[in-house]
């Protein structure tokens, strides 16, 4: 009897899956098995895994949904795989995500390879100086309502592998077990929180939507970064006839534009007169509105440019003050650098890629902290606000790359004395 297995798949590939699950982390799944105890008995684990997708016999078990806060109100549902699971996706999207990806519109950026949100906002941002008017919408609840069967037509259109399909329709079809522990049959969607479900949102919303635009609605501009998105129109009535054929179209394919987080925006600046209630929208934390800025004579005007959205000043704000810094007195300043600095150089790295100057005050906050650290630390600065202010200034000298926000400040004083 032959011992062949139907479905040639190479161990390697299990290998390189269970070594890009292991630096991204995760919590465990529904059978409670953590990463490190996953570790205790790596090669039997791998072995069965290979085994079990080579058969044909691999059945996804039922993710673990977590309940997590929206910024906006209410929540959102996240469903985690157990760790076996996610290894077998990985495995899985390192073989689909090839073939679909160069499908896929130039002007999509949401979780794909070599494509950021810094890259997303830079073709916002050159756009809205080259159109007059933006329609600014979100997709009400992407992941949880994709179409099984329009998704499975998208997935057997590119790919020609069995095992892909197969098991591609068997993880859409795997319940999901509820924070409450009820066990949940799901018939439309694919967990977020799952390996390979940002792969086929983007396959589901290529044929739903990116495509779609660009044959209906071809002189308009899309960009899209996941359930977000933006199209750049000429004029208010191209965009509010646009926005209608969108509606429509996504509601054609089971989905539905979240009316809260919709909106047709002016591009107002200097070259722009014209009224309009909505001047400004958000996408990716930052906030597009008209805004101050200076050409290369130094001459002041107003310019359409993003910065650092108010809601995640506000957000940053909170964490801030969630660390209760200026009580952990036992800690020297490179102790704090090491707790709190990889948020901050977060930050920086990440808002302040646009109109750095809107992070000052995030900045000048978390100093603020740190004064009220020295003056609880030291006796010598107790009650003398000035004198602590002073010497944290003498510190930024000191230690530049304490804190990111100090690094980027002390390149301020280089440039200002060159």
């Amino acid at each position: 009897m032959s011992k062949a297995k139907p479905f040639v798949i190479e161990k390697s590939l299990v290998w390189e899956a269970f070594k890009d699950v292991r630096a991204n982390r995760g919590a465990a799944g529904v059978d409670g098995q953590s990463l490190q105890q996953f570790e205790q008995h790596l090669g039997p684990n791998l072995y069965r895994i290979w085994n079990r997708l080579s058969s044909g016999s691999y059945f996804p078990p039922a993710v673990r949904g977590v309940a997590i806060p929206k910024k906006s109100g209410g929540e959102r549902v996240l469903g985690i795989p157990t760790v076996s699971d996610r290894i077998a996706q990985t495995v899985l999207k390192k073989i689909f995500e090839p073939l679909v990806e160069p499908i896929f519109h130039e002007n999509s950026y949401g979780y794909r390879p070599n494509r950021s949100a810094h890259d997303a906002l830079t073709t916002v941002r050159r756009r809205c100086w080259e159109y007059d008017w933006v329609i600014e919408f979100d997709i009400k609840g992407l992941f949880d309502n994709i179409d099984h069967d329009l998704l499975m037509r998208a997935v057997r259109r590119h790919c020609q592998i069995p095992w892909v399909a197969l098991y591609i329709e068997r993880w859409l079809k795997a319940p999901m077990v509820g924070p409450g522990g009820q066990e949940q049959q799901r018939d439309r969607g694919t967990p977020q929180g799952g390996v390979i479900s940002p792969v086929l949102a983007n396959l589901f919303l290529h044929y739903a939507l990116d495509r779609w635009i660009k044959e209906r609605c071809r002189s308009v501009r899309l960009c899209r970064y996941a359930d977000d998105g933006v199209i750049h129109c000429k004029s208010q009535r191209q965009a509010e006839w646009v926005l209608a054929q969108v509606s429509r179209r996504l509601v054609d394919c089971g989905l539905q534009i979240h009316p809260g987080k919709t909106r047709i925006v002016y591009c107002k600046d200097v070259n722009r007169t014209s009224n309009h209630e909505s001047i400004e929208f958000s996408f990716l934390g930052y906030s597009f509105r008209p805004r101050k800025a200076v050409d290369k004579y130094r001459r002041v005007y107003v310019n359409f440019l993003p910065a650092v959205s108010s809601a995640a000043l506000k957000d940053m704000r909170r964490e801030i003050r969630s660390w209760r810094l200026q009580l952990k007195n036992d800690k020297s300043l490179m102790d704090l650098s090491r707790m709190f600095n990889p948020a901050l150089r977060g930050w920086w790295q990440y808002y302040g890629r646009f109109y750095r100057s809107k992070l000052e005050a995030v900045g000048k906050g978390s100093d603020g902290y740190l004064v009220r650290w020295l003056m609880r630390k030291f006796k010598s600065f107790a009650r003398r606000k000035t004198r602590a202010w002073r010497y944290l200034d003498t510190l930024k000298q000191r230690y530049p790359h304490a804190f990111a926000h100090w690094s980027h400040q002390a390149k301020g004083r280089m440039m200002g004395a060159v």
